[in-house]
């Protein structure tokens, strides 16, 4: 087919799923395609899909729509994990022309010898069973930061989620592909690297999901502090269970990797844990909390919570409300529970109101906003190393500290996707913090 077609893509979703987009996009691009944004003509649009929550399923017909609006005649693709789960559903919705599952989706270049649209979606699905295979992937190129994949599938069998159904099991890049894809990036120039998968902590299971690979977590962090020419290293999500004391340790002393852990809680009752079959209880993560706090006291803490689980009555919220309170965390991802086929959850009784499960969800999130503030109202009157991003936004730039504090300054140009030594000095209006720059030298 003729090379010389445009194509647009974008991500629903996590990022690992960005990751593997930025993958796929330097495919075609390295295939003699024409690679545009989104909301441009294009002739091919690539929509890497989400199966998390119900609202991700709503953002890809959103996304179908809003591509068929500029091109009429442009020829829809949808990947990911919602097209592994339910292609059949996807390869429905109007103006979808081609599905591909897990397996297929990084083979895209060899579907598409034809794009004349579809009088409906067809689909080349694998069975999740046949995912036994690892792509190595990472965005490069497009943003200041890059996501490193290092680890895909699960596992685990949490009664609320689909990821193991979409990803498969558990398994590992093998550490020198990681550390020669770290090496790429850093001579790309990006400052930060940001580790992703669907469960890090569980690096080390082999490629094919065996139990035999040779590195752990531990020793693929400690290889990634080696590395030359990156400055910055940031964990993505960890699970509690898998956070070892050692991991705490060697980040509290580490040259690259920063003080800031994304840390999934789910819920702060141990009744619930139980019925999501979590592999912790409340009191390892409470410990967990408290030993990074005690090695690094301005670390930055997230959670993941999600509310409105069947059987989550008032007490059990309220437990993970007080638990919450009780925690040195800086913020929270709010979840609202959302049906999920072929889950457990899905068949429990006891299901929880949706207007109930909205309150809750408004009350978690407010209180993000108050730990947010009072973690940045402890970060006032310290000096950080600042990432500063690359665009003008209204006459200001944005960056992150190394602990996770969202900055603002008036825009100057030396500052894009530069590591800036910045003095924290109030918290603004909007929530993010202002202050000046110790020096005009730049760190990195």
């Amino acid at each position: 087919m003729n090379q010389n077609f445009k194509v647009a893509l974008t991500t629903l979703g996590c990022k690992l799923n960005y990751s593997e987009t930025s993958t796929i996009s330097r495919q075609f691009k390295n295939a003699g395609y024409e690679i545009v944004n989104f909301d441009q003509f294009s002739d091919i649009y690539i929509i890497n899909t989400c199966s998390v929550t119900e609202n991700a399923d709503k953002q890809f017909k959103s996304y179908v729509s809003k591509a068929l609006k500029i091109n009429s005649n442009a020829f829809i693709v949808a990947i990911g994990c919602y097209a592994q789960l339910k292609p059949k559903e996807l390869a429905d919705v109007n103006g979808v022309d081609l599905v591909l599952g897990s397996k297929e989706k990084f083979n895209i270049l060899e579907y598409l010898t034809d794009i004349k649209k579809n009088n409906t979606g067809i689909v080349h699905s694998c069975e999740i069973s046949e995912t036994d295979f690892y792509k190595s992937s990472f965005s490069i190129g497009d943003r200041t930061r890059s996501f490193l994949k290092v680890q895909d599938g699960c596992d685990y069998k949490c009664t609320y989620c689909t990821i193991p159904l979409a990803r498969g099991l558990s398994r590992s890049d093998k550490l020198d592909n990681i550390l020669t894809s770290a090496k790429k990036i850093s001579d790309s120039g990006v400052k930060e690297i940001v580790l992703t998968g669907v469960n890090i902590g569980d690096y080390g299971k082999g490629e094919f999901g065996n139990k035999n690979h040779e590195n752990t977590f531990l020793d693929l962090i400690s290889a990634l502090d080696e590395v030359d020419g990156i400055s910055r290293i940031r964990i993505s999500s960890i699970e509690p269970n898998l956070l070892s004391n050692e991991i705490v340790d060697f980040v509290s002393n580490s040259k690259k990797f920063v003080p800031h852990f994304h840390i999934p809680m789910q819920s702060g009752s141990d009744t619930i844990l139980k019925l999501m079959k979590r592999r912790y209880l409340s009191k390892l993560y409470k410990d967990r909390i408290s030993h990074i706090k005690k090695l690094i006291p301005n670390a930055c803490i997230g959670a993941d919570v999600i509310v409105g689980f069947p059987g989550e009555t008032d007490k059990e919220f309220l437990e993970t409300y007080d638990f919450i309170s009780r925690l040195d965390l800086s913020y929270l991802h709010v979840f609202t529970y959302s049906e999920r086929n072929n889950t457990e959850a899905i068949k429990f009784d006891k299901v929880v109101p949706k207007n109930v499960r909205s309150k809750r969800s408004k009350m978690l999130r407010s209180l993000s906003v108050k730990l947010k503030r009072k973690f940045y109202a402890t970060q006032i009157g310290t000096t950080r190393n600042v990432l500063f991003e690359t665009e003008n936004r209204n006459g200001f730039v944005y960056g992150f500290s190394n602990n996770y504090v969202r900055v603002k300054y008036p825009w100057r140009n030396y500052l894009a996707d530069k590591i800036v030594p910045f003095e924290l000095k109030e918290i603004d209006s909007d929530g993010l913090v202002t202050g000046q720059l110790i020096e005009m030298k730049t760190i990195v």
